[in-house]
């Protein structure tokens, strides 16, 4: 069974940068409206994937993953996938052992930047960097499923979405 172990933090300013060692722009979309996984394609650089997740809230949910022919995925994205695309550059930073991935949308979720770290089981140490603000593992807004759904762009015209800014 594949288990991943991830959690997921705003940014408190723009320090990470100048550690960034390589980014990566990605598209992705989803197949299908969500009951118990959420069916993503996924396309980065000149590789695709499809990718299904269970919907679980937090830190350690059930993932597979799978290389498709990039055509495939551009295709898919085009044509099936639920708009808006998720459209964002993707950041890698070393940080004390550990790879944080930052994500700096764009489109219709611009302006919201969410790192991510992947751990070997929930409850792993790691040193949080000053540049990590607010953990929001937990608050469903945040996955990109929900991203896709109720892009970053709206939250302001909901009342429950009021927390439109980073720590």
């Amino acid at each position: 069974m594949a288990v991943e172990v991830e959690r997921k933090f705003l940014l408190k300013n723009d320090d990470w940068r100048a550690l960034a060692r390589e980014k990566l722009p990605m598209r992705q979309g989803y197949l299908n409206d969500e009951v118990g996984c959420s069916i993503r394609v996924r396309t980065a650089g000149d590789q695709a994937w499809l990718n299904i997740k269970s919907v679980t809230i937090g830190a350690r949910r059930l993932e597979y993953e799978y290389e498709i022919p990039l055509a495939d995925g551009e295709d898919l994205l085009d044509s099936l996938a639920r708009k808006p695309l998720i459209e964002k550059v993707r950041h890698f930073v070393d940080f004390a052992g550990h790879l944080w991935e930052i994500d700096e949308f764009a489109g219709d979720n611009a302006g919201l930047i969410v790192a991510e770290i992947e751990l070997d089981h929930p409850d792993a140490s790691y040193e949080r960097p000053d540049w990590v603000g607010e953990e929001v593992t937990d608050d469903i807004r945040y996955y990109n499923t929900s991203l896709s759904k109720t892009p970053y762009k709206d939250w302001h015209a909901n009342p429950s979405s009021d927390r439109d800014t980073q720590d």
